[in-house]
């Protein structure tokens, strides 16, 4: 289960702000990339915390509440599906995530600076004036980012299931965007949507 372990040695070190960031929707076939950025404060407990996908959709959508209440401050950024074309969806991805962290903001809204970021994965994000450690499976190892997955695949979920009201042929309330067969045949019957992304194989 992802712990503060990570978090204490920054703290240690004099960081205050420490904040992880993960991503969602990287392998859709549909929709934006969505990051989220969360700033935990030293012995802050979520119980039932865990890397997002090991988690069902209801006990996602429950630790949220938690998450932000707890949390010293939650960000989001998001890149939509033309930005992903251009982009590509890796550097995509670096961009919400560099959103998120410069939306960082209190409950109350006011701005908070990071002092220091915990990027999932393996890739720092460009642009940043901030120091940043990349952790390989960091939604897995620590809370403030598992915390930012659940934020990020949340949003994103909520994201496709109102995009779905607007596209219904797409079935986007159940696959959220994935590479699903049942996605691919609603592509191949009806062709792609603006929300598609274009750069992406949209056949099997």
């Amino acid at each position: 289960m992802p712990d503060l372990r990570i978090e204490r040695r920054h703290w240690n070190a004099g960081r205050r702000a420490v904040a992880g960031l993960d991503e969602a929707g990287r392998g859709c076939l549909a929709g934006p990339v969505v990051a989220a950025a969360v700033v935990l404060a030293p012995g802050t407990e979520i119980p039932g915390l865990d890397d997002s996908k090991r988690l069902s959709p209801r006990a996602r959508q429950s630790l949220v509440p938690v998450i932000r209440r707890r949390a010293l401050a939650v960000g989001v950024g998001a890149c939509s599906p033309a930005e992903v074309d251009r982009l590509n969806v890796l550097w995509a991805s670096m961009e919400a995530m560099r959103r998120a962290a410069l939306a960082l903001a209190a409950p109350d809204g006011t701005p908070l600076v990071p002092d220091v970021l915990l990027v999932d994965g393996n890739r720092e994000i460009p642009g940043v004036p901030w120091p940043q450690e990349t952790v390989v499976k960091g939604d897995a190892k620590s809370l403030s980012i598992a915390a930012a997955s659940v934020i990020a695949k949340t949003t994103r979920d909520a994201v496709m299931v109102d995009l779905d009201a607007a596209f219904p042929v797409y079935g986007w309330a159940g696959h959220k965007g994935y590479p699903t067969a049942a996605h691919y045949a609603a592509l191949a019957e009806h062709g792609p949507s603006p929300h598609h992304r274009q750069s992406f194989r949209l056949t099997r």
